[in-house]
């Protein structure tokens, strides 16, 4: 059997090992999570992590084999690699402190796949937690790779229910304790419709006074991540509302002076 051969054969057994092990995890994962009652976010972590250290092991194993092929004493570069990667560690601490971070993150459970965070100055959905960076997609679509050691504070905002806010300007002329009852009503009858609102809305009072309105606080616990579609159905509600009961909304104006010289 030719050389040649020998390596066309171990890349044949890799590309179909890669993809046959990936769904053997995948498959593993979904009883296991069931089995223990994992939750979705908690599976799909464990699912991504499994899968990319299945990834590493294979390469090193197709590495070694065809170092084999060729008849390249392997036991010796094993040696050696672990005498020049303790001269590497000394100098490669950030990445022994991501995979450390990572490990207690994980441990921990501070964040996982398809949470909504904020960490390192960026605010997005967790897409992947790994042993050495986190992956986290942007509002904006952006794909952050942020190295774990970066990570020093984690607000994760997916745990629990969440706050939805809504404030409104009314006229200075309008009558506030009939604005408060008209507003009132309005989230009465979105919380009896709505199954995302968990408690409220409520209205908390007058919030401040603007330069043409008196801004109206509202606020209502949601499901997680529905806060904000709570607000813009809210908002549209409470426009309805006080359009018919005739309370009005302010909007800026402007006046404008010409003056003409009289001769």
């Amino acid at each position: 059997m030719t050389t040649a051969f020998k390596i066309l054969l171990v890349f044949i057994a890799y590309a179909i090992l890669s993809p046959l092990g990936k769904r053997l995890i995948s498959s593993v994962m979904t009883k296991t999570s069931k089995k223990q009652r994992l939750s979705e976010a908690r599976a799909k972590t464990l699912e991504k992590l499994l899968k990319n250290i299945y990834g590493y092991v294979l390469i090193f194993i197709l590495v070694i084999t065809i170092l084999g092929i060729f008849n390249i004493p392997v036991t010796p570069m094993l040696a050696g690699a672990g005498v020049i990667g303790l001269a590497v560690g000394f100098g490669a601490q950030g990445l022994v402190s991501d995979v450390v971070t990572g490990f207690f993150i994980l441990l921990e459970k501070q964040i996982e796949v398809d949470d909504y965070v904020t960490m390192s100055g960026l605010s997005g959905i967790v897409e992947e937690v790994g042993l050495r960076t986190t992956q986290m997609r942007g509002f904006d679509g952006t794909l952050h790779y942020i190295p774990n050691r970066n990570i020093s504070n984690v607000s994760n905002h997916s745990r629990g229910n969440m706050q939805a806010l809504v404030d409104i300007g009314i006229s200075y002329n309008e009558n506030i304790d009939e604005a408060l009852r008209v507003l009132q009503n309005v989230c009465d009858q979105f919380a009896d419709k709505d199954d995302r609102v968990k408690e409220g809305p409520d209205v908390v009072g007058v919030q401040s006074f603007g330069s043409s309105d008196v801004v109206i606080r509202i606020i209502a616990q949601t499901e997680n991540m529905e806060q904000w579609a709570v607000e813009r159905d809210l908002r549209k509600e409470i426009k309805q509302g006080l359009e018919n009961a005739g309370i009005e909304i302010p909007y800026p104006h402007q006046v404008y002076i010409s003056k003409s010289e009289q001769g």
